[in-house]
């Protein structure tokens, strides 16, 4: 599907980068059990709205690699953006990618226009997962412990894709698999994932600064720590709105991507072009 496919060479690392469409530039952050192929289902929504969709596999996902080097993902985003030839973009993340999103933002505002969250969390902004979630992190757990990986893949795929409380196979089996099929290759324990520096100070007590317009948009049936994270930023961003939508889990844009576009669409359509 993607139109142009290209290569970006950052410090001790390359970038898997894929770019459709023309018109204004939304960059699209994946998950961190998946990736840049996760977005396949929302980025023809945002071409025929009329946006350039670029996405890329974050280092040491997919298609992207690293070598064993500390490194910033807020300096890979924007290398990804200039190499593209954007200045500024509207940005959208997914859970991780949310986070990768919002520290660059805050990081160099300058460089984006409009963030939507989407199932995402927030540097430096924890609670206490629900007694059923922690009882599954528990068994994600022993199932690393065991070197059982299949059994963790599977495990992520319900606890992500399906929802915490859903009954495994509550989302479309393509999902399902797709997501195990980005997911398993992550978990093997030679895998090259450098060492991302995280932004200090964290995002969590930044919220504030944040100036653009930013919408928050939360499966109804994701996790609590992520469904509070989206109050979170709703209170803390100024001018920040949240939506739920209640029928989905982590995974948005597989699962909604009609509905996703659309929020995205009226969230970008009053800024008109940007470069």
């Amino acid at each position: 599907m993607p139109s142009e496919r290209r290569t970006v060479q950052v410090p001790g690392g390359r970038l898997h980068v894929a770019i459709d469409g023309d018109g204004p530039s939304v960059v699209l952050v994946h998950a961190g059990i998946v990736d840049s192929r996760s977005w396949d289902p929302l980025v023809p929504f945002l071409v025929a709205a009329g946006y350039r969709a670029i996405r890329y596999d974050v280092r040491g996902y997919g298609r992207s690699t690293t070598d064993e080097v500390a490194f910033s993902n807020r300096h890979d985003l924007r290398a990804v953006l200039d190499d593209a030839g954007v200045v500024r973009a509207a940005m959208v993340g997914n859970s991780r990618g949310a986070m990768i999103c919002l520290d660059t933002i805050i990081e160099t505002p300058e460089r984006a226009v409009a963030f939507a969250w989407v199932g995402g969390g927030i540097g430096g902004y924890d609670v206490e997962p629900e007694p059923f979630e922690a009882a599954i992190y528990e068994r994600a757990d022993a199932l690393m412990e065991a070197k059982d990986l299949d059994g963790l893949a599977d495990l992520e795929v319900e606890l992500w894709v399906d929802g915490a409380q859903q009954l495994p196979g509550r989302a479309p089996a393509w999902i399902r698999d797709a997501v195990r099929e980005m997911d398993r290759p992550l978990l093997q324990p030679d895998r090259v994932m450098g060492r991302p520096i995280p932004l200090e100070p964290p995002a969590n007590g930044r919220l504030g600064e944040i100036r653009i317009p930013v919408l928050a948009v939360v499966g109804g049936l994701d996790t609590s720590a992520t469904r509070a994270a989206a109050v979170r930023l709703e209170a803390a961003v100024p001018g920040a709105r949240r939506v739920v939508l209640p029928d989905v889990a982590h995974m948005v844009g597989m699962e909604a991507p009609d509905r996703l576009a659309a929020l995205i669409v009226d969230l970008l359509q009053p800024l008109g072009s940007w470069a």
